[in-house]
């Protein structure tokens, strides 16, 4: 920051903005605000207040629209059209006197060739001052002098009068050679005898201008406004040596901006880059180091919320690859402490569910295709066994009961359907059904504990599991899970496990314009299964990492609430400190 700028006697709001100034473009978002307020700042004389005490005797500017008074009447400005006091030597002026809008012309489409002239409208401007020209209409070459008024030149001073960017400013960057202006294109000149092109730039810009814009905006299907309100919008005069000043310390303020904001996106890029690369080592290779020095600096590297993403996602395929219980199994290994192997606990459920086809509590199923080697994605630590889904849980699925019989209807059942996995415990089910619709259709009432996954959903719904926290009914979009005589990790392990793939088992879905899955492919799914004892290890990682990422991520949402909070203290210093000078 320019030392010139920091000036013992800059008002309260200024001194605040700048002790803060790194801090408040910490977050890129408020990049832009940051921006807006200094604009606000700049046309209320804050940025120049040393400025004015060390030039009291350059000229007002009532002296300079004294001048042009010969010329033209100017408008008066009533005390009621001030938007705020300014201090003495600036003073309000309506646009008219001060500045002119010139309409382009409007062009009809027997107007437009193949190639020529460029015509400039409002989706070609944009706000850094370029011009995109990808989808320009032409006039002929030879028209060129019947549109001498509506050229358009380097430096030229744009802004879109109509529809959704009404209001946006365009500082035309370099010479383009010739252009023509369209009609909803506005182009604004200054009287430089009064105020600088530059200066009435920085007007344009401000919330002070675009808010008295609004304010005369015609509500129509295409919102617009014309000549005539523009010219009526009262603007702060400066005198012309301090406007000058005052361009100064906008754009060094906005190249500190600038700077600051591309070193932190810069800053979070590359750590994006890091964290993703030593992610990437942990999921590869058994890299204890590289788990202990993240371990170690947790805050630094997973302080922005894609991070923490990756992080959850990497916690995942750990405890999945069996890399979270390395430590674990060696500890059992060198105790001497035995453990059942997952191929024993395969075999135990194994005869659970043939106890229960036997006692025709479940149905028999038809049995699925051996594993082979090319659908197995990594090696499992001893002890460990892949197996498909069928092979843990019955997965079946529900329907939905006729929506022309109410009798079906407004009972006591719940009956859930795909939005219910929006949660990881489905608690309240969309719709109740009764004991008739049960006996009447494909419904069934799946246990407490059940785990459901959605098939249908083209957004973030498809592949979500979630929880039956009481029993209830299923339509046919989602698969359930029930569980046999099973211990609660067990549970929670596939619950990992399903959200670890979800974006696999998302792109197994078929069909057309809205693919879904079926329980053919999730009861085919395979997984790696580790011994129980070695489960609940598991669970236990991953539940207090999980709860660390919690914490990480509610640390992220503080530091930019308090962000957002410092920016809002500014603001409300800037904007509330016009009314009370008013006052």
């Amino acid at each position: 920051m320019c030392q010139s700028l920091r000036g013992t006697k800059q008002s309260h709001t200024y001194m605040q903005l700048l002790q803060h100034f790194k801090e408040l473009t910490i977050h890129p978002k408020n990049a832009e605000e940051l921006k807006g307020l200094i604009l606000q700042l700049a046309v209320q004389g804050k940025l120049t207040a040393d400025w004015r005490t060390n030039n009291p005797n350059v000229e007002k500017a009532s002296d300079n629209l004294e001048r042009i008074k010969a010329e033209k009447k100017l408008q008066i400005v009533k005390e009621s059209e001030f938007p705020f006091r300014l201090n003495s030597s600036w003073e309000w002026a309506k646009f008219i006197d001060v500045a002119e809008l010139r309409h382009g012309h409007q062009f009809r489409k027997y107007d437009f060739v193949e190639d020529g002239i460029p015509v400039i409208k409002i989706g070609q401007c944009k706000s850094d001052g370029t011009l995109d020209f990808s989808k320009c209409n032409y006039i002929d070459s030879s028209r060129k002098d019947e549109f001498e008024n509506d050229l358009i030149f380097k430096g030229h001073l744009l802004m879109a009068l109509t529809g959704g960017t009404l209001g946006k400013v365009t500082r035309v960057d370099k010479d383009y050679g010739v252009l023509v202006q369209n009609y909803r294109v506005g182009n604004f000149f200054a009287d430089e005898r009064v105020i600088t092109l530059d200066f009435l730039n920085v007007i344009l810009e401000s919330e002070l201008f675009q808010s008295l814009v609004r304010e005369k905006i015609n509500q129509n299907a295409q919102p617009n406004i014309g000549k005539d309100s523009i010219e009526k919008i009262v603007m702060p005069i400066p005198p012309l040596e301090e406007q000058k000043e005052i361009v100064k310390v906008v754009e060094t303020l906005f190249k500190e901006v600038e700077q600051l904001e591309q070193a932190t996106v810069k800053r979070i890029g590359l750590k994006e880059d890091f964290v993703t690369s030593a992610l990437h080592q942990l999921t590869t290779n058994n890299a204890k180091r590289e788990w202990s020095f993240l371990q170690e600096h947790f805050k630094s590297f997973f302080d922005e919320t894609t991070n923490i993403k990756k992080l959850r996602e990497t916690v995942l395929q750990l405890a999945v690859q069996g890399k979270l219980t390395a430590d674990w199994r060696q500890q059992k290994f060198l105790s001497g402490a035995e453990v059942e192997d997952a191929s024993q606990l395969l075999k135990r459920i194994q005869e659970e569910k043939a106890q229960l086809i036997k006692e025709k509590k479940i149905k028999k199923e038809k049995p699925l295709p051996p594993i082979t080697k090319e659908e197995i994605p990594y090696e499992l630590p001893d002890g460990w066994v892949w197996c498909r889904l069928q092979d843990l849980v019955n997965v079946g699925t529900g329907s939905t009961p006729a929506k022309s019989n109410s009798s079906y209807y407004d009972g006591i059942i719940p009956w859930y359907t795909s939005s219910a996995t929006n949660d990881l415990y489905a608690k309240e089910s969309e719709k109740l059904i009764t004991e008739k619709a049960l006996q009447e259709t494909n419904c069934k009432v799946f246990p407490k504990g059940t785990l459901i996954i959605a098939m249908y959903g083209q957004g973030k719904t498809r592949g979500q599991i979630s929880e039956l926290v009481i029993p209830g009914a299923t339509n046919q979009a989602v698969a359930a899970m029930v569980f046999y005589k099973t211990s609660k990790e067990f549970k929670e392990y596939i619950k990992y496990f399903f959200r670890k793939i979800y974006d696999e088992i998302r792109l197994l879905a078929e069909g057309g314009a809205q693919p879904n899955l079926n329980v053919g492919k999730i009861k085919n799914t395979i997984l790696p299964l580790p011994p129980l004892e070695e489960q609940k290890a598991i669970v236990a990682k991953v539940n207090a990492l999980m709860g660390l990422c919690d914490k990480l991520e509610q640390e992220v949402q503080q530091s930019q609430e308090h962000s957002e909070q410092l920016m809002q203290s500014v603001l409300r210093e800037v904007f509330e400190g016009e009314k009370r000078e008013l006052v």
